[in-house]
């Protein structure tokens, strides 16, 4: 019973985030992305937790405080998630895709500001590769 009760809390918890963050309208090329914003550190220690599903278009910009070599991880994320760290332009510095439940560390390989996420093989299906530019991320709300 107190396994259910958790559980429920979680979802709940992860409905709730979901709802209550910002989306902001990014383009990839003439790839369309609604990204909910991770702006705030509760917000970016949920990230995409607990979804089961998320539509194509869809995916979480994460806004970090400041550039450095932010790692991501997938413990408690049920979907499978490809990563692109981006700099302070837009640009992709690497994409790393990622299984759900790893602890596995996937991180930039310089010093980035953003995080995007979308679904498995989003970013490799649309050829963006490093060097790509991510256009929209200057309207995202400042880190908090």
């Amino acid at each position: 019973m107190k396994s259910l009760l958790s559980l429920c809390f979680g979802l709940f918890a992860a409905l709730a985030t979901a709802q209550a963050l910002p989306v902001l309208e990014l383009q990839a090329g003439f790839h369309r992305i609604e990204a909910e914003v991770a702006h705030t550190q509760p917000a970016r220690m949920q990230g995409l937790m607990q979804r089961r599903e998320m539509a194509p278009q869809r995916g979480m910009l994460f806004v970090f405080p400041e550039s450095d070599r932010h790692c991501m991880w997938m413990k408690n994320t049920l979907l499978p998630l490809a990563v692109a760290f981006l700099d302070d332009a837009g640009r992709i510095i690497n994409v790393a895709e990622m299984q759900p439940g790893s602890e596995d560390n996937h991180c930039a390989a310089r010093p980035a500001r953003y995080a995007l996420e979308m679904n498995a093989g989003w970013f490799a299906r649309r050829g963006l590769k490093p060097g790509a530019v991510i256009m929209g991320i200057e309207r995202a709300p400042p880190p908090r």
